[in-house]
């Protein structure tokens, strides 16, 4: 369901079987919070309708991704917010991010932890020209922060796989939580 706005309004599980039915634009608009700025991924999936089970809708998706344009994939992970960063702090980021970089601690840190943050946020955004990406649901926050510094050492195309591969899984998790479907079962990709 959704709000005046068009956002989907926070617990409403959206069922698989009325996915299916809906036309493209709803389609898109229904599922837009899965990713950042992306209703190309979604208008490119609905095409492969109807989907079984979750795993076939997440398939999709997932293909949809992939077949983007470098332009569209670079465009998808610069709408990605830092984690805890400037827009995080001031609160002007999607509730799906805020909500999962607080299941991360990543709105509890210290000032040195805020600082850390800050300081690998910005070499790397200086290094490869757009955020780190990462499923911070898969992670803890000392892990996130040994990732980010980590993968500062990579090479600019490794980070873009690695960044598409991160956006797969918040994908997955963000379905999960909103789609109904008693087929579902942890994702392997």
């Amino acid at each position: 369901s959704e709000d005046e706005g068009g956002c989907r309004v926070e617990n409403q599980v959206l069922r698989l079987d009325e996915l299916n039915q809906l036309d493209r634009e709803t389609f898109v608009a229904r599922l837009r919070f899965l990713f950042e700025d992306a209703p190309w991924v979604l208008a490119a999936a609905w095409e492969h309708r109807p989907f079984a089970h979750l795993e076939d809708l997440y398939a999709a998706l997932c293909a949809a991704l992939y077949a983007g344009s470098a332009e569209q994939h670079e465009a998808l992970i610069r709408a990605h917010p830092e984690l805890a960063g400037r827009d995080a702090l001031a609160g002007a980021i999607t509730p799906e991010s805020a909500r999962e970089q607080a299941m991360a601690g990543l709105n509890r840190l210290d000032a040195h932890e805020l600082a850390q943050f800050q300081a690998l946020n910005q070499a790397y955004r200086e290094r490869f020209g757009f955020p780190f990406v990462i499923c911070v649901r898969e992670h803890t926050r000392e892990e996130i922060l040994a990732a980010l510094q980590s993968r500062l050492t990579n090479s600019r195309q490794d980070e873009l796989r690695q960044a598409l591969h991160e956006i797969t899984r918040i994908c997955w998790f963000r379905l999960v939580d909103t789609v109904s479907d008693t087929h579902a079962s942890a994702a392997t990709s």
